[in-house]
């Protein structure tokens, strides 16, 4: 009874006037980025967070939650028309997806993309409404050595999965944490690495950070492709897929459903290991694997679920236990800072209808997208035709005018240009910048609870490890670094012995 009290209380704040306002233009504006290859959600929220500052804190999160979610259907469009994924996590979607629309079949590909996410995104919706409560109460039982080591096992994790050799995603976490402690040393009152400039006393503006890394450094980096881009010359006709389709594409949902609501929940998974572990699995429980690469619509309904429903179960550990699970939840928590919201367990008990509004705006938000992407197809894939040299001055225009609107100032506009440099410099080094936030995102709080269990020992570091739950989670992530370096310790050991 509880479940459906919270729920009630869920669609009494997702349905006001504004907050489906705000549900339509985050799922329509998800959309479009995610059809437009380069842009990306990442990027985009990172260039609206600025927008927030203005908003009620369930609209604005509810907005940003809308693009993340929206962009996983519109990756698809361009994936299946263009062979281009317009999102990171729609790449395996172009190996079989393309392959039908030169078959005749888009229509059908782009209806199976569109019925899968919104399968995958209703279901991880209620895995993410029945799973809050317990976690919330589990996470309430925490104390401060117990959350430092679960935010530590986050970081490991994310670095562990992330794209990369596992040195470069470790480095970019610490580099994140030491610019986290910029800024005044709340127990001392002393500076730290503010160089005496007034403007960082406070701290690094996470906005002028974020937008400057993934906002700018992205659009710099899509001025050098090429726009030139062969869309499928046919008319998509026949959105509606055979019986035969169904029966095909129907286990592939519920395993990529299945599949996606898991790897969403843990640090580092995302949506883009969940769609290429999917199409793995697909292949290889498929009877005729032969097919895959020319048009198998297993191909298509398995990644896609995937996807959608990782995106949706991503928010999991960030609502119930504060820890982000990817590079986009990092923002999410920098967009609730900015309205005073710390993310965890709190957010249920102190916030619940920002915490169940946002859920049920998650359901509300599927549906929206199952009517925004298969009527208006035919609009998306004229999208595509625009050149980006037409689109990015207005984007930086829009951008440039957010982050100087933080403080009315320019010392934050200077700061996102700086950052941009740093992360088209990451971009040309390959070196990968998600580490990099999460660790910016959770160094204060992995700071402010190890200070807090030395304090409560008396300085005593083994105290760390007299909690079994706190004991289990750095052992944990003391096996993924080992499982992680075995392979590497394998190889120059094997080197060796035959020199």
């Amino acid at each position: 009874m509880d479940l459906v009290h919270n729920l009630a209380i869920g669609f009494a704040t997702a349905a006001q006037p504004a907050n489906l306002l705000y549900a339509f233009f985050g799922c329509l504006l998800g959309t479009l980025i995610g059809v437009l290859p380069g842009l990306g959600p990442l990027a985009t929220i990172a260039m609206l967070l600025p927008i927030t500052y203005a908003l009620p804190p369930d609209a604005a999160l509810i907005m940003l939650a809308g693009i993340y979610y929206g962009a996983q259907y519109g990756g698809s469009t361009t994936a299946i028309v263009v062979n281009l994924p317009g999102e990171s996590s729609s790449v395996v979607t172009t190996i079989d997806g393309y392959q039908m629309a030169k078959q005749g079949r888009a229509g059908v590909a782009l209806a199976t993309a569109a019925i899968g996410s919104f399968f995958a995104g209703c279901v991880a919706t209620l895995a993410l409404a029945a799973l809050a409560g317990p976690l919330t109460a589990t996470a309430l039982l925490f104390g401060p050595k117990e959350f430092f080591a679960l935010m530590i096992l986050g970081l490991i994790l994310a670095s562990v999965l992330s794209s990369g050799p596992f040195i470069e995603g470790i480095g970019m976490v610490v580099l994140g944490m030491l610019l986290s402690l910029v800024g005044t040393d709340l127990n001392s009152g002393s500076q730290r690495f503010a160089f005496g400039i007034p403007q960082l006393f406070d701290g690094l503006d996470f906005v002028p950070l974020a937008m400057g890394i993934f906002g700018f450094a992205e659009i710099v980096k899509n001025l050098e492709q090429d726009d030139k881009l062969s869309l499928v010359t046919q008319k998509i006709t026949n959105l509606f897929p055979t019986r035969d389709d169904f029966r095909r594409m129907v286990p592939a949902m519920l395993r990529g459903t299945a599949l996606g609501t898991l790897l969403g929940v843990l640090p580092g998974g995302g949506a883009v290991l969940s769609s290429f572990a999917s199409y793995t699995l697909e292949k290889k429980l498929s009877r005729h694997p032969e097919q895959f690469g020319k048009g198998a619509i297993e191909g298509v309904a398995g990644p896609e679920s995937a996807n959608n429903a990782s995106a949706q179960t991503s928010f999991i550990p960030l609502l119930t236990l504060g820890v982000p699970s990817n590079v986009v939840m990092a923002l999410m928590v920098g967009a609730m800072n900015i309205h005073n919201i710390h993310p965890g367990p709190e957010v249920m008990t102190k916030n619940p209808t920002l915490f169940w509004g946002l859920i049920v705006s998650m359901w509300v938000g599927n549906l929206m997208l199952l009517i925004l992407n298969l009527p208006l197809v035919g609009l998306w894939v004229k999208l595509l035709t625009i050149p980006y040299r037409y689109l990015f001055p207005a984007i930086m225009v829009f951008c440039s005018i957010g982050v100087y609107s933080i403080n009315s100032g320019t010392f934050e506009v200077y700061e996102a240009a700086m950052f941009c440099v740093f992360g088209y410099v990451l971009i040309k080094l390959q070196l990968p910048a998600a580490p990099l936030l999460l660790g910016l995102v959770l160094g204060p709080a992995i700071e402010e609870n190890f200070r807090r269990a030395m304090v409560l020992s008396r300085g005593d570091v083994t105290v760390l490890l007299t909690s079994p739950l706190s004991a289990s989670l750095l052992a944990a992530a003391a096996i993924a670094i080992l499982l992680i370096m075995l392979p590497t310790i394998r190889a120059r050991r094997e080197e060796a012995l035959q020199e």
